[in-house]
């Protein structure tokens, strides 16, 4: 087609006639989208004819400028209906082929997630404690030395700073406030609290620790909590309630014994035994045949931990408790061996 001539009534007529026939003979996406590079693309037969008015004299410019716009307009608008009603057309029918039939049955699945039976164990023992006003106060895993050992009244050559029972994070020297550890129990938390909120107050603080020990009851690094409660008139026959009333909420009504023991941080300490939960009391390997199984450690805090506190010794008192969250669980679920809890052996986790 000539159309050196520019956008006169004659070539714009025989422009859209050719367009109509093309246009007519598309059946798909493909070949309109031939049409529109042939007639509209940068080099398309309409496109030459707008760009070929500024060659008009001036007096035929608007007309024919006008003429083509129009046309332009005209056919554009028609061809992008035809592709929208395809592109529909084309999404129903992908849509009717990959219907899914929603009567069919469902797939079981092959494997079903869920908590480990530690974290189970902790949000039982949480709630538990919850329930009882213990609010949750959590600290750095990567503590002081002051505040890990110092602060709870650990004397310097106390055999839990032994290289043999902790875990340095860099050498350090003897007692040295500053040096970094990874801490042995939750109880840092404990002085944190105290220095930022005061007395009174309950809380209980669960979290990761580290030891060097590892049997079959003891992991070099297992979960914890511990308990703290601090106002004025406590005494040890709060903490023995408190105590009762966990291990019957976490074991049933089960008779439990309070034995005297060290701690540096509590004055006096008691270690804290229930009837055993695998023999109830006749005696084996895991209660190591004495029918009592050690739970936890407890006590009244001592008067310098209060004091590195910064809670006055003489006005308040209060006690404190820790346990193993992974021994509780090894217990609650009568698992012989610590280990199972730690090795992630799918045939042991997908019980629970």
């Amino acid at each position: 087609m000539d159309t050196s001539a520019g956008p006169t009534p004659e070539v714009l007529a025989a422009v859209e006639d050719e367009f109509r026939a093309a246009f007519s003979a598309a059946s798909d996406l493909e070949s309109l989208q031939a049409v529109r590079s042939r007639f509209f693309g940068p080099k398309g037969l309409i496109t030459g004819l707008l760009r070929s008015v500024g060659q008009l004299p001036p007096e035929a410019r608007r007309d024919a400028g006008r003429n083509a716009n129009q046309l332009k307009q005209r056919l554009e608008s028609e061809l992008e209906a035809r592709v929208s009603t395809l592109e529909e057309a084309q999404r129903r029918a992908e849509l009717e082929r990959d219907r899914l039939d929603l009567t069919l049955p469902g797939r079981k699945p092959v494997f079903v997630g869920g908590l480990h039976p530690t974290i189970r164990v902790m949000e039982e023992m949480i709630e538990l404690f919850s329930e009882m006003g213990f609010a949750l106060a959590s600290g750095p895993e990567v503590e002081t030395d002051w505040h890990n050992f110092g602060a709870l009244n650990f004397p310097d050559n106390h055999p839990a700073r032994d290289m043999q029972d902790t875990f340095f994070v860099e050498p350090h020297e003897l007692g040295r406030r500053e040096d970094l550890v990874l801490r042995t129990h939750t109880s840092p938390v404990q002085i944190r609290t105290m220095l930022k909120q005061g007395a009174p107050l309950r809380i209980i603080a669960p979290g990761r620790v580290y030891r060097c020990d590892s049997d079959a009851t003891h992991s070099p690094s297992f979960h914890q909590i511990e308990g703290l409660l601090i106002d004025e008139g406590v005494s040890m026959a709060h903490l023995k309630g408190v105590l009762q009333s966990f291990i019957n909420g976490m074991f049933g009504p089960r008779e439990a014994r309070f034995r005297p023991s060290f701690f540096p941080f509590v004055e006096p300490g008691v270690e804290v035994d229930m009837r055993c939960v695998f023999c109830e009391g006749a005696g084996c390997r895991t209660c190591k045949q004495t029918g009592w199984i050690e739970i936890l450690g407890a006590g009244m805090v001592h008067p310098k931990v209060l004091e590195s506190g910064g809670i006055d010794a003489e006005r308040f008192t209060g006690f404190a408790f820790g346990l193993g969250v992974d021994r509780v669980a090894m217990l609650r679920y009568q698992v012989d061996d610590l280990g199972h809890l730690f090795r992630s052996d799918m045939r042991f986790l997908g019980q629970f």
